[in-house]
């Protein structure tokens, strides 16, 4: 069950958007030990629905990127939220999902400036996995994903500067698609835009969901008559990620692609991961100084981060753009012999809780034990290119997910040929909120 089934009992009468909208919000509240949603409107503040696909479900939007009417991102950041007001109007991100019939009802959890692949903001709770609350639902976009695997809402919005995306998709086996460089608006006010590297969507239960929320921003998607499919797997990943990225080559194997072995592009990947290191703290810096927040608002590590951020110079920040379009540039040769490059997300199981504490200023260390967690996840965010999050079932007790990449502008190539396969399903802790059983 999904966003579409859900709307889809809404509009055959099966249900009505207010008992849909009075269950989540009950599920929500039930659900707050969990740490996935970090506000919620009043009730009296959600406006109705628009018509469209998903007319009447909730979603929740992400505490970081564009904006929901109503509903000010802060970042994980206690200093941010006593500095911005709620906006009176939707962003052009969130106009396109509200014309959908998406009715955002809150902010879903993310790290302190959504620099962390755990979402622990400092001061308020964790967000914990619905799997194994030992375990983290990944970040940045981990209390949208914490919300989705729990049944609190159906599709949540999340942001990708160097995983956060595909991050949260795999340790909650959920799909997401980061988008293509400039796929997605981030008007009017680009306040995320981190150079181009970050792209917008949804954590979704289906592939459905997904393909249908991204229709209006892409063309109608085909398949290569025999897809190549590149499998590439780092060294430095564990075995089951490693054999969940198999499994998926056998399934597009048996929908009629030609797999290969290719070397991962762990070079490129970890040059992709420093330039991103590098932009997340000068953004860091300006974000502050804009803000008027002091270092003592902060927590040692963003503190530390923006220091950064600010004893990079202005040559150095005009190198960085012409680092990202060489790249950029060497990416392509990834696809010279294949339409996409199927890869793990993970190195291994999610993290646990606390393993990305920000009460210290070490930042090459909690950088270097992003990359290991994600290993190349940054080289679709340097390079533009989409990366669709394929969620899978595992003997563990949380599911995984594994990345299918693709060049620029590929991102209904990609839909569709992830549409080709039938992953084993997922059972995930609870069925969505306010869905008839």
């Amino acid at each position: 069950m999904d966003a579409t089934a859900l709307a889809n009992a809404i509009a055959q009468g099966r249900t009505t958007a207010p008992a849909v909208m009075e269950a989540t919000l009950a599920r929500a509240d039930a659900q707050a030990g969990l740490g996935a949603v970090a506000r919620l409107l009043l009730r009296d503040d959600i406006p109705a629905g628009a018509d469209g696909p998903f007319s009447g479900v909730p979603m929740l939007a992400k505490d970081l990127g564009s904006h929901a009417r109503g509903l000010a991102p802060s970042a994980g950041s206690a200093a941010m939220r006593d500095r911005v007001a709620d906006p009176p109007q939707d962003s052009d991100f969130f106009q396109g999902l509200r014309a959908q019939g998406l009715i955002p009802i809150g902010l879903s959890t993310t790290p302190e400036f959504g620099f962390a692949l755990s979402s622990e903001p400092p001061g308020q709770p964790p967000a914990l996995n619905p799997f194994d609350t030992d375990l983290s639902p990944g970040g940045s976009s981990g209390g949208a994903a914490a919300a989705v695997a729990a049944g609190i809402v159906a599709v949540a919005h999340a942001t990708d500067a160097a995983g956060s995306i595909r991050v949260p998709a795999a340790c909650c086996g959920l799909w997401g698609l980061k988008p293509s460089r400039g796929a997605t608006p981030m008007g009017p006010d680009f306040g995320n835009y981190l150079m181009g590297i970050v792209g917008e969507g949804i954590l979704a239960r289906s592939l459905r969901d997904i393909a249908a929320v991204f229709a209006p921003l892409q063309p109608e998607g085909a398949t290569p008559k025999r897809p190549r499919i590149a499998l590439a797997s780092p060294d430095r990943c564990a075995s089951l990620p490693a054999d969940s990225a198999r499994h998926a080559a056998r399934l597009f194997e048996a929908a009629g692609a030609d797999v290969i072995r290719a070397p991962a592009p762990d070079d490129l990947g970890r040059e992709a991961h420093a330039i991103a290191g590098q932009i997340l703290a000068v953004s860091l810096a300006e974000w502050l100084e804009a803000l008027g927040i002091a270092d003592d608002e902060v927590s040692p590590l963003a503190a530390a981060n923006a220091a950064l951020g600010r004893a990079t110079t202005g040559p150095h920040v005009f190198g960085l753009s012409r680092r990202i379009q060489q790249v950029s540039h060497a990416a392509l040769s990834l696809f010279a012999d294949a339409d996409a490059l199927l890869m793990p997300i993970l190195s291994g199981p999610p993290p646990r809780i606390g393993a990305f504490p920000t009460d210290h200023a070490d930042v090459a260390a909690h950088l270097a034990k992003m990359e290991a967690l994600a290993p190349n996840a940054a080289l679709a965010n340097i390079a533009g290119l989409p990366a669709l999050a394929i969620p899978l079932p595992t003997a563990a007790p949380t599911p995984t997910a594994v990345q299918l990449m693709g060049p620029p502008g590929s991102d209904a190539m990609l839909l569709a040929l992830a549409a080709t396969i039938t992953p084993p399903p997922i059972t995930y802790p609870a069925p969505i909120a306010g869905m008839p059983q």
